[in-house]
């Protein structure tokens, strides 16, 4: 079991959360997940998940979605995942320590000096300071106009049309989560919008393939003498 202060590695990681523009909701729900799994496993160092759990947990619908977020958040040293191949036998996780007791955070940022595990170690206050003081902090709650939207979707390689269909829908309810929660970083949440598309496509093409077989079932007893 290790030492993990729970207030302290969540301020950490959530201070990453808000720096991290690689991120979505569906990450940050599923971290989120795993965090909770660990802290019932007494924040051992390695501890074995279930998919279909950690799907509920989270809100996810997705198998792939599912499986890209996990790569993707131990990619970006958030945690290490270890897969495994054996129906009968979970994954594995080990979670990333983003609280230290000198109340600092670890720190995914190519521009501070890194440390022997590849993390840069950066005071929480000393960002908070940097931030009130910096005029040209970049801010990510909403674009600057339509045109910046289609030019994020193109690079992402999505039609202008759905660019289109998320400046309107977001412009239209004040750029703010379910009409209630103001938009942090607007481009995350064009990404989530992205894969909400891929999952309904993906629906959507189910259904259909559903919808065909039933088409193409026939019946043994069929009264040739009924009319056509």
């Amino acid at each position: 079991m290790q030492n993990v202060n729970y207030i302290k590695h969540l301020k950490g990681v959530f201070m990453q959360f808000s720096k991290d523009n690689r991120l979505n909701p569906t990450h940050i729900s599923l971290y989120i997940a795993l965090f909770q799994k660990w802290n019932n496993n007494r924040f051992l160092e390695i501890f074995y998940i279930n998919r279909e759990e950690m799907m509920s947990l989270s809100k996810i619908g997705s198998k792939s979605t599912y499986h890209k977020c996990i790569k993707e958040l131990s990619h970006w040293k958030y945690l290490v995942y270890y897969p495994s191949h054996n129906p009968y036998k979970g994954s594995k996780i080990k979670m990333n320590k983003f609280g230290t007791s000198t109340g600092q955070a670890l720190v995914h940022n190519s521009t501070n000096i890194e440390t022997s595990s590849g993390q840069a170690l950066v005071s929480i206050n000393k960002h908070i300071q940097t931030n009130r003081n910096n005029k040209n902090v970049i801010k990510l709650d909403q674009p600057k106009n339509e045109k910046e939207v289609i030019t994020f979707f193109k690079k992402e390689n999505w039609p202008i049309i759905e660019g289109q269909k998320f400046y309107n829908h977001y412009q239209g309810i004040g750029w703010k989560v379910g009409g209630k929660t103001k938009i942090v970083n607007w481009q995350a949440t064009a990404k989530n919008w992205m894969i909400k598309a891929e999952e309904i496509k993906e629906n959507q093409n189910q259904k259909s393939v559903s919808q065909n077989r039933d088409n193409l079932k026939t019946t043994k007893n069929k009264n040739y003498n009924e009319p056509l």
